[in-house]
Parts: C-alpha cells; sequence; structure tokens
C-alpha cells in the first residue's frame, strides 16, 4: 500500500510599473512554504534573472543532491556502516532547444564520503546505488543522475 504525503508551496509575483508596457518581465518572485522562512527565487543569469538569488535550475540540482545524501545516509545505517562526513560537488546539464523549450538531460553526483570501518568501503560504495533506488527526487526525474563516488576510512 503507498503512502501519500501533500506538499505545498505558494508563489507570489507583481508587475513592477516600468514593466507593464515592456516585454521583458522581472523574473523575480517568493515562494512561501508554511512555517519556513520566505525564499526568494528569479531565473537564471543565462534567462534574465538574478544571479543573486536561487532559480529553478539550482534548487532542483540541490534537491537531488540532498534525497541523494539522506537516502544515502538511510541506506549505510541499514547495513553498519558509520559514515563521518559527506560532501559532494553535483553537476547538472540542461539542453535548451531552438524553440526556447529546455530540459535537464542528465546530472551527475560526485559524493565523497569518510567513513570509520575499513572493511566497508567497497559496500559503502556500492549502496549509492540502493540509495539512487530509493531517492524520492531521483525517482520523479526523467533524466539520468549518475554518481561518481568515492570513499575513503577516517580513523576515528
Amino acid at each position: 500500500m503507498a503512502f501519500k504525503h501533500l506538499f505545498k508551496a505558494q508563489l507570489n509575483w507583481t508587475s513592477k510599473k516600468e514593466e507593464a508596457s515592456s516585454k521583458i518581465y522581472s523574473k523575480t518572485h517568493q515562494i512561501k512554504i508554511e512555517g519556513k522562512p520566505i525564499l526568494n527565487v528569479s531565473a537564471a543569469k543565462a534567462f534574465k534573472g538574478d544571479p543573486s538569488l536561487y532559480n529553478p535550475e539550482d534548487l532542483l540540482l540541490s534537491s537531488l543532491v540532498s534525497c541523494h545524501m539522506m537516502s544515502y545516509l538511510y541506506v549505510c545505517s541499514q547495513n553498519g556502516i558509520e559514515v563521518l562526513e559527506y560532501s559532494d560537488n553535483a553537476e547538472a546539464t540542461l539542453e535548451v532547444s531552438p524553440d526556447g523549450s529546455g530540459r535537464f538531460v542528465a546530472v551527475r553526483l560526485y559524493p565523497k564520503v569518510k567513513i570509520s570501518n575499513p572493511d566497508k568501503i567497497e559496500l559503502a560504495l556500492e549502496l549509492h546505488q540502493k540509495a539512487n533506488q530509493l531517492c524520492f527526487i531521483a525517482n520523479s526525474c526523467n533524466f539520468s543522475v549518475l554518481h561518481e563516488a568515492s570513499c575513503e576510512v577516517q580513523k576515528v
């Protein structure tokens, strides 16, 4: 039996007076999620947005990186692996078509993990695949989410 969870977000945008006669609108807007700080968002700089703000592409990649890490920590705990550190420098490739439409074609994660037990390095690397299978966000994507993981032992 599947469990369903509902997530809600409220978006607010207002045109500025000087935009009324212009063909270019500001891309800056706010997203509100109950009980959380307001998130100021814009388009990416390449799409005439405010480069100092998060954009949807940043947020999608951030969601994948975060969800993979949480899924990975879960499967490590299930397999008796003590994770001491986890970092990632992920990359997403966005393709824009001549008609202006676009889509992510791939995301590549580069997780670097430090564990305490040298006998579990191989398993720790293999568990990235299991984490990917469990990741809610990766399961919702229609593009490849690839992993180039590394693992080392850190003396405790």
